[in-house]
Order: C-alpha cells, then sequence, then structure tokens
C-alpha cells in the first residue's frame, strides 16, 4: 500500500468527499413539474395522511445522520466541530461504499446533552437513522440513551457498539479455536471509555463473568472514590491498581488506549493462547512483532490493514443500518448487534470469493488464528451481517414492515452487491 503523506492526503480531501446527485429523471419541462410544482404536492398530501409514506415517496428510507459535536475524534481529541467534518464526510464515504446509503454529515457546534438531544430531535423527520460519532464520554451515552427513548427511528453511537461488535465476532471465533468457555476466560480491557464500557458490555452477554477494566489511573476498583456511574458498573473488589498486576493470567486483553501500554513482559505473563486485540491507533499497545519474541501461541488483532485481523468499525455500522433501514427499525437493539457479531463471526469461516482474494493477494484468508473476522472488502459481509440484523429486528418485533422473507432479502442483497443494477432499483 502506497505511503501516506501529508500532501497526498490533503489533495485528496480538496473540494470534500461527498456531494449531492438526483435520482430521477429532470431534463425536461415535463419532469420539472413532477419534481417540483405542482406534482410534488401529491406525495406531500399523501404523507400528511400517512406519515408512514415518508419512507416510500422521499429519500428517509436510505438516508442517515451522521451528528457530530468534534469533542472526541479519532485520536484527536476536542478539535471541534469544523475540524472534524473530515472524519464525518469520511463516515458518509464508507456507508455510500459499503451499503448503498445515503448518509449526510452534520457538525453541532453545541456540546450539551440536552442541546445534541434537541437538535437531532428536531431534524429526525429528515432521516431514517442517527449515526452519532466521535461524541465525549459520557455525553455520547446519555446522549443516545435519550435519543432511543424519544425517536422512532435507530440511533447508534458507532464508537461504542462498532468496536464491541467486530472484536465480539473475533472473540467467538477465538474462542472455538481454543476451546475456551466464554464463562471461564479472564478479560483485561485497557481503556475505560465508550468502546471499552460498551465490549465489556457485549462480552458479559455473550457470557463473560471476569472482566477487569482499567483507565488511565489504573484498576476500575470498589476502593476508588473518581469513578463515573459507567465506570462504577466496572468496579471490582481488588488490592490491585495497575495493568500489570492483573494481566497475569488474562485470556484476554483489549486495549483501547495507547501506544506501548501492553509490555512484552506482560504478554509472557498472560494465560496459554491468549487474545490480544490491541486498537491504540496507529501505534498499538504492543505491536505483533514484539509479541512473538516472547510467544507465538498468541491470537493477535489491531486497528491497522498491514496486520492480520484488523479490527475495524467499516464491518458493522454500514451493514447493521442496512438491514436497520430495510425493515425500517424503530431501534437496534442488544440482540441485533449481537446478531451482526454472530454473522461476521460465521462469514470468516466461509471459503475467500475470487473477488476477495483479488483485492488481498497477499493476504491468508483462510479460517484461523490469523483470519477471525472478515476483510473490508468482503463482498458477503453486505448480505451477510444486514440480513441478520433485518430478521433479529422482526423476530424482537421492532419492524414496523408487514412481510420479511429472509431468503428474498438476501438475494435482494447479493443482486446489489454483483449486478450492475441500482439499490433503489432493485427495492
Amino acid at each position: 500500500m502506497p505511503k501516506i503523506t501529508k500532501e497526498k492526503a490533503l489533495a485528496y480531501h480538496v473540494g470534500g468527499k461527498i456531494g449531492i446527485a438526483a435520482k430521477t429523471p429532470f431534463n425536461t419541462e415535463h419532469e420539472l413539474s413532477l419534481a417540483y410544482t405542482p406534482g410534488v404536492a401529491y406525495p406531500c398530501l399523501e404523507i400528511e395522511k400517512d406519515p408512514s409514506l415518508s419512507f416510500k415517496y422521499t429519500n428517509r428510507a436510505n438516508l442517515v445522520a451522521v451528528i457530530s459535536d468534534g469533542s472526541a475524534v479519532l485520536g484527536l481529541g476536542n478539535i471541534g466541530p469544523l475540524a472534524g467534518k473530515p472524519v464525518m464526510e469520511g463516515k458518509s464515504v464508507l456507508f455510500k461504499k459499503f451499503a448503498c446509503i445515503d448518509a449526510f454529515d452534520i457538525e453541532l457546534d453545541v456540546h450539551s446533552v440536552d442541546e445534541i438531544v434537541a437538535v437531532c430531535r428536531a431534524i429526525a423527520p429528515t432521516f431514517g437513522g442517527i449515526n452519532l460519532e466521535d461524541i465525549a464520554v459520557p455525553h455520547c451515552f446519555e446522549i443516545e440513551k435519550k435519543l432511543q427513548e424519544v425517536l422512532d427511528i435507530p440511533v447508534f453511537h458507532d464508537d461504542q457498539h462498532g468496536t464491541a461488535i467486530i472484536t465480539t465476532a473475533g472473540l467467538i471465533n477465538a474462542l472455538k479455536l481454543t476451546g475456551k468457555k466464554a464463562e471461564e476466560i479472564k478479560v483485561v480491557i485497557n481503556g475505560a471509555g465508550a468502546a471499552g464500557i460498551a465490549s465489556a458490555k457485549m462480552y458479559q452477554a455473550l457470557g463473560v463473568r471476569h472482566i477487569i477494566m482499567c483507565d488511565s489511573k489504573g484498576v476500575l476498583s470498589t476502593r476508588r472514590s473518581d469513578l463515573n456511574a459507567y465506570k462504577a458498573a466496572f468496579a471490582i473488589e481488588t488490592e490491585a491498581s495497575t495493568l500489570e498486576e492483573v494481566i497475569a493470567g488474562a485470556d484476554m486483553f483489549l486495549g483501547l488506549s495507547k501506544a506501548g501500554a501492553l509490555s512484552k513482559e506482560m504478554v509472557a505473563q498472560m494465560a496459554p493462547e491468549p487474545i490480544i486485540f490491541a486498537l491504540a491507533n496507529p501505534i498499538p499497545e504492543i505491536l505483533p512483532e514484539e509479541v512473538v519474541k516472547v510467544r507465538n501461541d498468541v491470537i493477535m488483532g489491531t486497528g491497522r490493514s498491514d496486520y492480520p485481523n484488523q479490527i475495524n468499525n467499516v464491518l458493522g455500522f454500514p451493514f447493521i443500518f442496512r438491514g436497520a433501514l430495510d425493515v425500517r427499525a424503530k431501534r437496534i437493539t442488544e440482540k441485533m448487534k449481537m446478531a451482526a457479531a454472530r454473522a461476521l463471526a460465521t462469514l470468516a469461516k466461509a471459503p475467500a470469493s475470487e473477488d476477495l482474494k483479488a483485492v488481498y493477494p497477499n493476504a491468508s484468508l483462510l479460517y484461523g488464528k490469523e483470519y477471525l473476522i472478515p476483510k473490508a472488502f468482503d463482498k458477503e459481509v453486505l448480505a451477510g451481517v444486514a440480513s441478520a440484523v433485518a430478521r433479529c429486528a422482526v423476530e424482537e418485533g421492532v419492524s414496523s414492515i408487514e412481510h420479511y422473507d429472509h431468503e428474498a432479502y438476501q438475494a435482494q442483497l447479493r443482486a446489489m452487491i454483483y449486478e450492475t443494477k441500482g439499490y433503489e432499483k432493485e427495492k
């Protein structure tokens, strides 16, 4: 892969990364009259009588808002809404590229929970779903919860749930490969922000009982008086105060912290066949080449594309929203998230397509310790994850459609992937 330089990156972003294109013919006076006055009055009146028709006669069924206040952008921190806009545009590009979802970024120059909730609530009629992005802890938890209570469209904070879903998929397969059981393993999470807390909750749903979390000040223990409610929920009774003290015997390390946080000496103390997901970017908590210097039985993943088992949120949010939008889900539930994780785990076991081999000619694409989760450009992820999420939404009763045919929906998704017809026409 060519080296990313400042000059190349800036040149790539000139003019922004997204735009608007008309989907219907607009070349004649007659088409002008259909698109605007007087023709536009007819769908307006139909929607007035039945608001659910907004999903039929507008772009709402395929439109997601990417909303951020720029308070916790990537590894850049609180850089503000304007500086965060390139990231939100990028998120919109990923929605379009991977799931044919139109997404529009909205950067907010307000930062309180109530202000952000009020804005999202006010603009909700425009969108079929809301993706919250790069909003600082603990506001992100409170905003998502409040919006889920007052809106009837899916609201999803990807910084929390994306990492949780992808690492859960990896954990499911790692447990199968090692023969370990979720309820018996010891998990250490270094980083108690949005992603760390959401991951811990999802591991608990998978059956994990023994979770130790650390933040920048050390182990979350009941002896500490500086923990917010979200961290306090994971505080344990222990005299240990550092990562080094709790890593011994750990079956899994999830790093959501900073480069160098996990040492070779710590890795040497972990249980046999440990799982290490070191996700600090661009430099993980420990590099794979450092790990192999002390042991060769580790199952390793990072956030980087130049190592096996890349933990990339793009494997989650586009397809989760695709499935949720297509059955008009009112929310994204915990079971829908787990359905996505299990679908990803299953997809990793499938034989690689010729298309995938062409994209990754030098990568191992056989299920095993170096291939726990699918690659970002695996086209089958769309059909597998979106349909799993859609079926779960229907089974849970959060879908707003009357009829759902799982096989037909999977075929529809595959037609979108492999044929030249546009998705909207397929629908």
